[in-house]
């Protein structure tokens, strides 16, 4: 096979394999739960299962399927010492999403500000009138 073909097909795979990434990122991401599982271990090295369920008032099979979630974006890495899971941030999966946001910034950026210079003035008016 030429070299020619063959890169080709390499890149094709990883752009494939890349969009796939990024899905499972985003899906990952939409559930509250597991952002805030993230938001828990982004504040230390790591924590056990345990820990991260506290919190919630779901039950611990609910956590460990939003840790499998997690953990099949590539979001989280698990290791386990004797009885102890213990659970770790991976932020590359979120540096990637952020990089692809990064590249269509300019089409919600300016409506952003738009939006910001319009509730700072209702609220200039707000305070004028409650004078």
């Amino acid at each position: 096979m030429p070299l020619t073909v063959r890169l080709s097909r390499l890149i094709l795979s990883y752009m494939v394999n890349s969009k796939e990434r990024l899905a499972r990122t985003f899906m990952a991401l939409v559930d509250p739960t597991r952002r805030a599982i993230l938001a828990q271990l982004e504040r230390r090295d790591g924590a056990s299962i345990s820990e991260l369920a506290k919190p919630f008032t779901i039950h611990l099979p609910a956590v460990m399927k939003h840790l499998d979630v997690l953990a099949n974006a590539g979001l989280v890495t698990r290791s386990k010492s004797g009885r102890t899971v213990t659970v770790r941030l991976r932020a590359q999966p979120m540096r990637e999403a952020m990089e692809w946001l990064r590249r269509y910034e300019r089409f919600w950026s300016s409506s952003l500000d738009r939006l910001t210079s319009y509730a700072e003035s209702k609220e200039a008016e707000a305070r004028r009138k409650g004078r």
